[in-house]
This record gives C-alpha cells, sequence and structure tokens, in this order.
C-alpha cells in the first residue's frame, strides 16, 4: 500500500493485481510505503478504515482518495493457482503438486476452504465493514493505460512499470461447469467487474455515494 500526500492518494495493493510491479515503480514517489509482510503491504479495506485511516485523519490531517485495481475473477484466482504451483526454495514442487486448477476453484469457493485455498475475494478485499466498496476510483487490470493516466495527472510525473512477480506458465483451463458454479457464487464479484469493464477500465465511485 502506498500512501501519496500531496496527491491526496492511497493506492491499495489488492493481491494479484500487479501491485507489486506498481509499488516498486511509485513507492520513491509516496510518503508512506507499506511493503515486505504481506499483512502491511496487503491491507484490506476494512482493515484500513479500522485501522490506519484514523491515524492518518487525526495525526495528519489527511483522507487519501482510495485507489484500486481490479482483474477479472477467473485471472486473478488462476493466478494465485499458479503461484502456489511454482517449486519453491524448500521444495521442488508447488503446494498444489497435481491438483487441476478445476479443483483449486472448488477449494477456494468451499465454506470451508483449506488452508492452501484460503486466498479471499478481490470483493471482500475492497469492502467495508457492511460490504460496501468504498473505493473512490477504481480501475480494471486489464487496462493499464487508464490507470497510468490516472496516476500520472494526480502525481505530476510519469512512470513505468516491469514485470514482477510472474507466475509460471502453466497450462490451467478452468471447465464451463467450475465457472458457471464460480460466477454463481461470487456473482457481485463478478457483477462490479463488469461495471468497471462497461466504464472503459476506470469506475469513480463504484457505490454511488458521496
Amino acid at each position: 500500500m502506498l500512501v501519496f500526500v500531496d496527491a491526496n492518494l492511497v493506492l491499495f495493493a489488492v493481491p494479484k493485481t500487479g501491485s507489486t510491479a506498481y509499488h516498486l515503480a511509485l513507492k520513491g514517489m509516496s510518503e508512506i510505503s507499506f511493503s515486505g509482510k504481506a499483512a502491511y503491504k496487503h491491507m484490506s479495506l476494512r482493515k484500513y478504515e479500522r485501522h490506519f485511516a484514523p491515524y492518518l485523519k487525526n495525526a495528519h490531517g489527511l483522507t487519501p482518495e482510495r485507489v484500486a485495481v481490479m482483474r477479472h475473477p477467473v485471472e486473478q484466482i488462476r493466478s494465485w493457482y499458479k503461484y502456489r504451483s511454482r517449486p519453491t526454495p524448500r521444495a521442488e514442487k508447488g503446494v498444489l503438486e497435481g491438483m487441476s486448477f478445476d479443483d483449486f476453484v472448488a477449494a477456494v469457493i468451499a465454506p470451508q476452504p483449506p488452508e492452501f485455498a484460503k486466498i479471499g475475494s478481490q470483493l471482500t478485499f475492497l469492502a467495508s465493514e457492511d460490504g460496501v466498496v468504498r473505493v473512490d476510483h477504481l480501475f480494471a487490470y486489464e487496462r493499464p493505460l487508464r490507470l497510468r493516466q490516472f496516476l500520472t495527472g494526480r502525481l505530476g510525473k510519469d512512470f513505468e512499470t516491469k514485470q514482477r512477480n510472474v507466475s509460471p506458465a502453466i497450462d490451467a483451463p478452468l471447465s464451463p461447469a467450475m465457472e458457471a458454479k464460480l460466477r454463481e457464487v461470487r456473482a457481485e464479484e463478478f457483477a462490479l467487474y463488469d461495471r468497471i469493464v462497461a466504464a472503459g477500465g476506470y469506475l469513480s465511485n463504484p457505490a454511488g455515494q458521496d
């Protein structure tokens, strides 16, 4: 997560949406930069509202506009699948050795996901305690130029990103039946993403509240 004081922005690091690339490209322009441990870097909106937003307001008089990126839900989960299928320094095989993408998706959307499938959802990450997505500026991962233009305009300086944390090239097909089940379980997340795409890759004030 990055906080830009003069631009009055906070950029959330939604997991598997290119957040590391933006962090490395923009941290030199930010006044506050959370990196390293995932709990800090990938601070959810509700945790931000509960703990960090009050600190920014009370200690520094800041109420930054909230910026975030959202990825197509299937592709975001597929990125998690590839990430957890990779070999690690401690093992030649990944956590998901031999597991199909269909089986991984089924585990992710299970009522009680196993540990390897506890990846949360983008909708939950971006929602307040009451379930409302209180982000001021929401961009589609697949339309990076929109975010770059927005941030360049607000920061007064252009920047370039480089690919980071690229997932391994693994064939990960999803059956129509499992995709239909995923869309049923996460209908609100798909609907929100579709709204961003329909708006040209950028949705202002998705909650529709002042």
